[in-house]
């Protein structure tokens, strides 16, 4: 992760914690002495793609500074079942009352990476890049578009405030999409703009603009097909991304078809968490 977002990773951590600490860890402060010492190993009990290591090391030291984590992979590293991921020693206390929040951190961002990476080797061989969405958790954003990154996708806009994204509301509220083409051309010439197309007819009046990029959603492959001849016969810079009824089983179908880039909302909303695990030894 990169070193700018560090305290964004220290107070996401505060605050993870905070909800699963409370007041203290009551089970092991009444069976666990507080000085009582030991090793901690964290593995992987399945197959997966690791992302968040630096994430769970923040959490172990903010429970306990004095506890000495260390990794055995990096992230983006494909692991296999029971793989040693990193370990942790010092105050058995600590350790158990920091475990949940680092694992669930860990579960659920190589849970995206492991679906991102797999979406990689399904378009291997093309020029099409992977993007995220928006639709991430609430607040982890930061966390889940770097998981995204870790498995080789790319990053759409962060967020509404660094990118024009004329979607299909914005042109019902302008009154038609030349109306709301319009509008975002008089305002700040410093963002990129991209407008949401539904069909050849929309694409066809799209195509009347000098616009940053054009996405085609939810076309079926005939007509996604037909929309990138005719935006490259109209416009051969223009960028062309495709969203929407995408999946495993037909991505490279849609990555065959020319565009620029597909964004698959369903790397962070329904990727499933690795099963992760910390073991004593």
């Amino acid at each position: 992760m990169r070193k700018d977002n560090t305290n964004i990773l220290k107070r996401i951590v505060s605050l993870a914690l905070k909800e699963d600490l409370g007041k203290g860890d009551v089970t092991s402060n009444l069976i666990i002495s507080k000085e009582q010492k030991g090793e901690g190993v964290i593995i992987s009990k399945e197959k997966g793609v690791i992302a968040g290591l630096e994430l769970a090391k923040i959490v172990f030291k903010q429970v306990d500074p004095e506890l000495a984590f260390k990794s055995y992979v990096k992230d983006g590293t494909e692991v296999k079942l029971n793989q040693q991921l990193c370990s942790v020693k010092g105050r058995v206390k600590s350790i158990l009352s920091a475990e949940r929040t680092a694992l669930n951190f860990l579960q659920r961002l190589s849970g995206i990476t492991t679906l991102t990476r797999e979406y990689m080797k399904k378009i291997k061989g093309t020029k099409v890049k992977i993007l995220d969405t928006r639709k991430t958790t609430p607040a982890l954003r930061t966390l889940e578009k770097y998981a995204v990154r870790a498995g080789g996708g790319e990053n759409h806009r962060h967020g509404l405030y660094d990118m024009i994204l004329i979607k299909d509301n914005h042109i019902k509220s302008a009154g038609s999409i030349s109306s709301a083409i319009e509008l975002a051309l008089k305002g700040k010439k410093r963002f990129k703009i991209e407008i949401e197309t539904k069909n050849l007819n929309e694409v066809r009046e799209v195509l009347n603009y000098r616009i940053n990029r054009i996405m085609l959603d939810n076309f079926n492959l005939k007509d996604l097909k037909k929309a990138v001849r005719l935006i490259r016969s109209k416009d051969k810079k223009v960028e062309i991304e495709a969203s929407g009824q995408v999946n495993l089983k037909n991505v490279k179908d849609f990555a065959l078809c020319g565009m620029d880039f597909i964004s698959i909302g369903a790397l962070t909303h329904s990727a499933k968490a690795i099963d992760i695990s910390l073991i004593l030894k």
